[in-house]
């Protein structure tokens, strides 16, 4: 058996009397595409960033890849090899898209003191240009990320999480405020690069990804396996056709 990337055992976060989560536990193997979807105030938040290091659990534990990561800081996660994105875009508006990209890198590498003085693009220059092929911007590599449309930044936002050729991804509501005629193209894109990071120099650990997303369609479409939480507490976890036909899951929350 694989030693999953990342597994979650019985994760809690509670806010006074408020149960956020409450023994969340689970995996992610290599390779996988992973979901976390439920309505809101069902914990997805508060599981995800207790995950990313943003905020402290009141137990459970946290490995990546066979390793205790709990309480672990952003920072230093990023240094491990777990990449991010966030609901809200976080692109510098009047950096052109490539030197976004750059520095995301530079991030990975050291702290803002070493990136401000770094050289004009750390060497990164071609890895810049790859995922930029990649993701198909090139057409605006050159302009500044501020003047793209929403749609365009929320790609920048998406490449610049792999510009550290994290072995995790995880992804937070990677469609929220996107054009539906984009969403197809996220997906596809994402699939890409799941496939071509299983087949490339890092193995199938390189291409792990977390997803939150309420788009149903979307997390259908993209994820291997998918958990659904409600309340806090994991209502149920499996492949897409398993959760479509769990009854539970139908009343509580895509029956809604």
């Amino acid at each position: 058996m694989s030693t999953p990337v990342l597994k979650v055992t019985d994760l809690a976060k509670s806010y006074g009397a408020i149960q956020a989560v409450a023994g969340v536990s689970f995996e992610v193997m290599p390779g996988e595409i992973f979901g976390v979807i439920g309505p809101n105030g069902s914990g997805k938040t508060t599981l995800f960033n207790s995950v990313l290091g943003q905020i402290k659990p009141n137990a459970g534990r946290i490995e990546l890849a066979g390793r205790d990561i709990t309480g672990k800081s952003p920072m230093e996660l990023n240094q491990l090899g777990v990449g991010r994105t966030f609901q809200t875009l976080q692109v510098f508006g009047k950096m052109t898209v490539r030197d976004n990209l750059i520095v995301a890198a530079q991030e990975h590498r050291g702290s803002m003191f070493s990136r401000m003085f770094a050289p004009t693009d750390s060497g990164l220059g071609d890895k810049a240009d790859a995922l930029i092929q990649q993701f198909r911007i090139g057409h605006v590599a050159h302009k500044k990320a501020g003047e793209l449309s929403y749609g365009q930044q929320k790609l920048v936002d998406i490449a610049m999480a792999f510009m550290s050729e994290p072995q995790l991804v995880l992804l937070d509501e990677p469609c929220a405020g996107v054009n539906p005629s984009l969403v197809g193209g996220i997906s596809d894109l994402l699939k890409d690069l799941n496939r071509k990071r299983m087949d490339g120099a890092q193995g199938a650990q390189g291409g792990s990804f977390v997803v939150i997303e309420h788009n149903m369609d979307f997390v259908m479409d993209l994820c291997h396996r998918i958990l659904v939480m409600v309340e806090g507490k994991k209502m149920a976890i499996g492949t897409p056709a398993e959760i479509r036909a769990n009854k539970q899951v139908l009343d509580a929350y895509l029956g809604n």
